[in-house]
C-alpha cells in the first residue's frame, strides 16, 4: 500500500468516526426529548461520542499533518473536515464540564430564598419529576447566593397589575408555555423547554403590591438532574432583563 493512500485512509477513517460521533451526540438530545430513552441514556451517549470525538481529533489531526502538502488531494479535506467535527464535540463537552465544575450542583432557583413562589397548576404535571417541587432550605438558598449574588427580587414603579400583564408579554416572548396566569392571585405558571435535550423547567411568577409599585418573584426549577449548569439562573436573568427594558 502506497502512503498517500494509507494516509487518505487514516484521514476517511477519522472522517467516519467523527460524523458517527457527531450524529450520535445530536441523537442524545433528541432521544431524549422525544422520549426514546431516559435523559441519564442521552447524557451517556454525549459522553461516549465526546471520547469519540477526541479519538478522531487525534486521527484527523494525523492525516491532515500526512496530507498538508496534498492540499485539496487524497485525504485532506476529509481529514480538515473531520477535525472540525471532532473539535467542535471536544468543546462542547469540555464546557459543558467547566460549568458543572464552576457552579452548585442546584437546580432550583428563585429570587425570594425565604419566601419562594409556589407552584399550583404545575403540580400534577411534575408528579413523574425526580425533584420535587418543595424549595430546599437555607443549604440550597446559601449555594445560589454565593453562585448567583445578582439574582433578587425587581421592584417596579407601576401597579401590580400592570406589572402582571408586562409579565406575561414577556413569558410569551420567551417562548415559554403559559399553564396558568391569575391575575387575581397574581401568579403565573409557565414551562420552559431546552432546545437540545427538550428537558422541561417549571417557572412560577409571583407579582405583589410593593409600596407604590410593584414587586416580581420569579422561580425556575429543573424536573430532572442534580445540577442544571446554570440553565434556570440564566433564564430568570434573561426574563428581569426583559422585565426592565419592557
Amino acid at each position: 500500500m502506497k502512503k498517500n493512500d494509507k494516509t487518505s485512509r487514516i484521514a476517511k477513517t477519522a472522517f467516519l468516526i467523527a460524523a458517527l460521533c457527531g450524529l450520535a451526540a445530536v441523537a442524545a438530545g433528541l432521544g431524549t426529548r422525544y422520549a426514546i430513552w431516559n435523559f441519564r441514556i442521552g447524557l451517556d451517549i454525549l459522553k461516549w461520542s465526546a471520547y469519540g470525538g477526541v479519538a478522531a481529533a487525534v486521527l484527523s489531526l494525523i492525516g491532515l499533518l500526512a496530507t498538508v502538502r496534498l492540499v485539496f488531494k487524497r485525504g485532506f479535506l476529509l481529514a480538515l473536515l473531520g477535525l472540525a467535527i471532532a473539535g467542535a464535540l471536544v468543546f462542547v463537552a469540555w464546557h459543558w464540564m467547566q460549568l458543572a465544575k464552576s457552579l452548585p450542583p442546584i437546580h432550583d432557583i428563585t429570587t425570594d430564598t425565604e419566601n419562594p413562589p409556589k407552584f399550583v397548576a404545575i403540580l400534577p404535571l411534575r408528579k413523574n419529576a425526580s425533584n420535587p417541587p418543595d424549595y430546599g432550605g437555607p443549604a440550597i438558598a446559601a449555594q445560589q447566593h454565593k453562585a448567583y449574588p445578582d439574582i433578587k427580587p425587581l421592584i417596579l414603579g407601576i401597579p401590580p397589575g400592570e406589572a402582571f400583564d408586562k409579565a406575561i408579554a414577556v413569558a410569551r416572548k420567551m417562548g415559554w408555555n403559559i399553564v396558568d396566569a391569575n391575575k387575581a392571585a397574581g401568579r403565573i405558571e409557565a414551562i420552559a423547554t431546552t432546545l437540545w435535550f427538550g428537558f422541561k423547567d417549571d417557572i412560577v411568577i409571583r407579582v405583589e403590591q410593593s409600596g407604590a409599585g410593584s414587586r416580581v418573584d420569579i422561580r425556575s426549577v429543573s424536573r430532572v438532574g442534580v445540577s442544571d449548569i446554570g440553565t434556570n439562573a440564566k433564564r430568570i436573568r434573561k426574563f428581569l432583563a426583559e422585565m426592565r427594558q419592557t
